[in-house]
């Protein structure tokens, strides 16, 4: 299929910016330039968003909380944002969380955890694990109920996601009720057919990814390790019930659906879409493109569903 025509008119307005040069770029300089580059949008009105301070591995992290409805006892999602593990706020994510939150019904919590190359690997998969843990700890603190835990995160977040997945269920801690995932990354061998084949033109660049991979890794050799590239874990089958979307021209789509296919041989449940015409990140794109709003709230309604 080819690009939707709203997601190829975004593209032609990113063509004429420059791009940088990968081997000689600094974390800090880019974060400047790429956390600002979309400009703020109207988001979902909520009964109440204010900031808050949840536990991280190394100390205090900022967190943000949207409560949809004036209620006790929603569900509680825990949301990490993409950005490659190197950039992302909770400003970026924004519109994002309060798009979760409103057609999830849950409360949604977006945990801004320690980034890359400051605090590389394992940094950012334990900060989320510290930051869960403490939420649900907090539960009649925060109204909801704690039988309802469900975690979800675009892109690298989605990572982070299985990730605490993963090392919740090895602690015993917490029973979580669903794994939201948005064109994960999955795999940091970088080695799929997508990689080659949506090298570049799509937003997202092999290029790019490289480089947030090579200021994520410490040592290279760290992306055989299940809690950075959970394509290659062995306890997949006690990931919860889980939603998938990767999109069709994105150089993760097929580490994410190869990360889909391993859940069903695994016997978990798993919806996952290959959302044609999109683009890595179209998620955030919801409010300037009908089809990205589209799968949002299909994507929204799984978590409902699984959180009801």
């Amino acid at each position: 299929m080819p690009l939707d025509k709203q997601i190829a008119a975004v593209l032609q307005q990113f063509s004429g910016l420059p791009q940088p040069d990968f081997s000689q770029l600094e974390a800090a300089g880019y974060r400047q330039v790429a956390d600002h580059m979309m400009p703020p949008l109207p988001g979902e009105s909520m009964a109440e968003v204010r900031d808050l301070r949840v536990a991280g591995a190394a100390g205090a992290l900022q967190a943000r909380l949207y409560r949809p409805r004036d209620e006790a006892n929603l569900p509680l999602l825990v949301f990490f944002h993409g950005g490659g593990f190197v950039i992302g706020t909770l400003d970026t994510h924004d519109n994002l969380c309060r798009s979760l939150a409103a057609q999830s019904g849950a409360l949604v919590v977006s945990v801004a955890y320690r980034l890359a190359p400051e605090s590389p690997f394992p940094a950012a998969p334990l900060d989320c694990y510290r930051a869960t843990l403490d939420l649900f700890a907090r539960a009649d603190e925060l109204g909801v109920d704690a039988s309802r835990l469900a975690l979800a995160g675009d892109s690298a977040g989605a990572n982070l996601a299985i990730a605490v997945a993963r090392q919740v269920d090895a602690s015993g801690g917490p029973r979580i009720a669903a794994l939201g995932l948005l064109y994960p990354v999955t795999d940091g061998r970088c080695g799929s057919s997508s990689y080659q084949e949506l090298a570049e033109g799509y937003f997202l660049t092999r290029e790019q990814m490289l480089w947030f991979w090579r200021q994520y890794l410490a040592e290279p050799a760290q992306a055989d390790d299940p809690l950075a590239s959970p394509l290659l874990a062995e306890d997949l089958d006690r990931l919860p019930p889980t939603s998938l979307l990767t999109a069709e021209f994105d150089p993760l789509r097929d580490e994410g659906e190869a990360f889909a296919e391993r859940l069903r041989q695994v016997g978990v449940p798993v919806r996952a879409k290959r959302c044609l015409g999109m683009i890595h990140g179209f998620a955030s794109m919801a409010p300037f493109v009908e089809q990205a709003a589209a799968e949002l709230a299909e994507f929204s309604a799984d978590l409902r569903q699984a959180l009801s």
